[in-house]
């Protein structure tokens, strides 16, 4: 059994379907638009085969939760791009892109190299080995 996608809504879908393309390698679907409810979205798959669908529609409510002070619920994706020099690569590429790092790259208590940003949206994205 596997995951096989998971779902984020946002009020801006080109931008973060941009964001995950160029960061993080994703390939998009064509959009599909529903016309009879204003819904849209896109796939991304990455190359583990692993998707994301974005979706957006005009009545789905801004996000109320705060990416530094966490809550209950989902709390991250993670990406393993394998190697400490890819963590640390990437985490300057996505600072150099004005994209806010809540996490330095570190090594955490159980072992993990890992840092933490944030997608446009403020959901946060770790990037591991």
């Amino acid at each position: 059994m596997k995951i096989e996608h998971v779902a984020i809504w946002t009020q801006d879908l080109e931008r973060l379907k941009g964001f995950y393309i160029e960061f993080f390698g994703g390939q998009a679907s064509d959009k599909y638009v529903n016309p009879d409810t204003g819904f849209e979205s896109y796939f991304v798959t990455f190359t583990s085969g692993a998707r994301l669908e974005l979706m957006q529609m005009a009545s789905i409510p801004a996000a109320r939760h705060d990416p530094i002070e966490q809550g209950q619920g989902l709390t991250h994706l993670a990406f393993s791009v394998g190697s400490r020099e890819k963590v640390d690569q990437l985490t300057e590429r996505l600072r150099e892109g004005g994209y806010r790092i809540v996490g330095e790259p570190r090594t955490t208590g159980d072992g993990y190299y890992e840092s933490v940003a944030l997608d446009p949206d403020g959901n946060r994205v770790e990037i591991t080995i």
